[in-house]
């Protein structure tokens, strides 16, 4: 999918023909028919992978599983799980916020051609990127603290104007587009709308923490086509401490699990120094084991900043960059475990 060559998954799921209701039928009778369409969905990209079928000749117009899911995000909304913290607030009239500090409209920092991705996905034109405000995530070392713990810091954007902008990028020349933040997943309900509404052939990236529910996985899974998690933490007490997370390694270990089942993917592990043996080590393990087809991008970036900066003293742990001989521990046990990929960093 990387290289561009096939119908981006949002295209085909949208020719998958849905015939209920979607205003009468209950909550479980859209799960329901949900869970069918996707089998006939992942009947309809293996035909087309292997020649037997074409995206022309399958049927348009109509309603269709892209449509369903719409409802299914929109519904969830008003009750929202979008993320693990399963917060359940009304964020569809808007006057309430979830644990990610946002209402029903989703915001938007920034959007550009992105050069500073991982090389397979740039290549020579660019990553589409997308910014969104907010994160569910209060990360204390966060780089991108400006719009990650202001959701206000970006500009309303419904899933018309989201939809000329991914069509923008791609028109631009964007090799994919590139849902990040911040964090995209409390704007799940947006991001499906506009890609119902796109008129282009794009391959889809979700460039996220992997916070997400399984109820916004099995929505996502049937559109995404690149998947760029990033795997922070080896263990819940340094999830809680750093990233004020719950559940954390249980949750994203099973979203990469459902990731590597659907999709390409390339995991982003941040090494932080003092914290090779207690993360690094165990979620590389974790990633042999049961991600085999994933790349891994061992990644030395980082520095102390956000809280961490501010206030040293209180995080001494994390308040330097990692040393060469932690960067290199890190490399060498990936050689090890036969991990695929290291870019340098």
């Amino acid at each position: 999918m990387t290289r561009n060559e096939k119908s981006a998954k949002f295209l085909i799921c949208k020719r998958i023909p849905c015939e209920i209701d979607l205003n009468s039928a209950s909550d479980e009778k859209l799960w329901g028919e949900h869970e069918r369409l996707s089998n006939d969905l992942e009947s309809a990209r293996t035909r087309i992978s292997q020649g037997a079928l074409s995206l022309e000749e399958m049927p348009s117009g109509g309603g269709s599983l892209l449509n369903l899911k719409v409802e299914i995000a929109r519904r969830t909304l008003r009750r929202c799980v979008f993320c693990e913290w399963r917060c359940r607030v009304d964020r569809f009239q808007g006057t309430k916020k979830g644990a990610c500090k946002l209402g029903g409209t989703s915001l938007v920092s920034t959007w550009f051609k992105h050069f500073g991705e991982e090389p397979p996905l740039v290549g020579s034109r660019g990553s589409g990127t997308i910014f969104f405000t907010s994160c569910t995530f209060r990360c204390v070392f966060c780089q991108n603290f400006d719009i990650s713990q202001n959701a206000t810091n970006g500009a309303p954007v419904d899933a018309r104007n989201l939809a000329l902008i991914i069509e923008d990028l791609r028109n631009d020349g964007a090799l994919n587009i590139n849902f990040v933040g911040g964090e995209p997943t409390p704007n799940l309900h947006t991001i499906l709308e506009a890609m119902n509404l796109t008129r282009v052939n794009v391959p889809m990236l979700w460039n996220s923490n992997m916070f997400c529910s399984t109820e916004a996985m099995k929505l996502l899974s049937g559109v995404i086509d690149i998947w760029l998690p990033d795997f922070k933490w080896g263990n819940d007490k340094c999830a809680v401490r750093l990233s004020k997370i719950i559940r954390y390694f249980e949750v994203v270990s099973r979203n990469h699990k459902i990731a590597h089942e659907n999709g390409d993917m390339i995991i982003r592990h941040l090494v932080m120094p003092n914290h090779v043996e207690c993360c690094t080590k165990r979620i590389l393990e974790w990633i042999a084991e049961n991600c085999p087809r994933a790349l891994v991008n061992i990644m030395g970036q980082y520095h102390p900043d956000n809280e961490v900066d501010d206030h040293p003293e209180s995080f001494p742990d994390i308040a330097r960059r990692p040393t060469r001989r932690e960067m290199e521990e890190a490399y060498e046990y990936a050689d090890e475990l036969g991990i695929i990929y290291r870019p340098v960093s």
